[in-house]
């Protein structure tokens, strides 16, 4: 009866595998665009709520470290970034909430600003 219980678990732990893997991708080597490129985050430069939130490669220093070589600014002041471990993303603004990439901590943070000017860290 355990093999059985076994070997009924397996396909349910590969489905699960397989969301996990296929949710944690993001790498498009088609170079169309995509989730990310060369997998990374994908640059962006937008107006989110009347915010300019831009991300893209950082220049090396503290941003590089932290923020997985990518640094988001709101509108040209840094926003500090932090990659976990498992590739999610957390900011000084939302500290104890994970995001998928850049993009939506950016636009978490302008939401949890309500209009106030983002002070960056003096490091």
């Amino acid at each position: 009866m355990a093999v059985a219980g076994a070997a009924l678990a397996v396909p349910g732990v590969l489905a699960g595998t397989g969301t996990l893997a296929q949710a944690a991708s993001t790498t498009d080597h088609s170079g169309h665009g995509g989730p990310a490129t060369h997998g990374g985050p994908v640059p962006f430069d937008e107006l989110y709520q009347g915010r300019r939130i831009v991300g893209k490669a950082a220049e090396g220093g503290h941003g590089a470290h932290h923020g997985g070589g990518f640094a988001v600014s709101i509108d040209g002041k840094e926003l500090h970034l932090m990659q976990n471990a498992d590739g999610t993303y957390i900011s000084v603004i939302n500290h104890y909430e994970t995001y998928a990439d850049p993009r939506a901590v950016a636009r978490a943070a302008v939401d949890k600003l309500r209009g106030a000017t983002l002070v960056p860290i003096a490091t």
